[in-house]
């Protein structure tokens, strides 16, 4: 098994309780989330807390939604834990952190995915690297939360 770390950041001009909100909080994730218009019939379940350690949001969706789901495992001012595991297409499970870092002029945000490729997966990342593929939802994405966090 192969293991992998994807990582964007981006400065956001927010304070970070402000972003901090907006990921805390799988509710918001439809303000900002890259895979939103994935597919407009998703289905998503929310259960245990609104925000925090031990919220959980599950999704089912077309082929490009795949089935999967989120649960915030650690959350404090600075830094937010996130286990995501995924059903279909595939089966995998990774880890999720966003970090703020504040810095001048606004809020540094560091979305970083770890995991380890096995099976058909460790095939396809040695032909097609996951950074090529997921970087770039990461960068609409942290575009998406900036866009939010900056509004209002």
């Amino acid at each position: 098994m192969a293991e992998f770390e994807i990582v964007r950041q981006a400065v956001i001009t927010a304070d970070p309780a402000r972003i901090h909100g907006l990921i805390d909080n799988f509710h918001e994730w439809t303000k900002w989330s890259p895979w939103e218009d994935v597919d407009p019939q998703l289905q998503r379940k929310y259960s245990g807390p609104d925000a925090g350690v031990g919220a959980r949001y599950a999704w089912d969706g077309n082929r490009k939604a795949g089935r999967g789901s989120m649960e915030i495992t650690s959350s404090d001012d600075r830094e937010i834990g996130i286990r995501l595991a995924f059903e279909k297409p595939f089966k995998a499970t990774n880890k999720t952190t966003f970090e703020l870092n504040p810095v001048e002029g606004g809020t540094e945000v560091v979305w970083r995915m770890t995991g380890q490729h096995s099976g058909l997966m460790g095939v396809i990342g040695k032909v097609f690297p996951i950074d090529n593929m997921i970087g770039k939802d990461f960068e609409k994405g942290l575009g998406r939360l900036k866009a939010a966090a900056e509004s209002n």
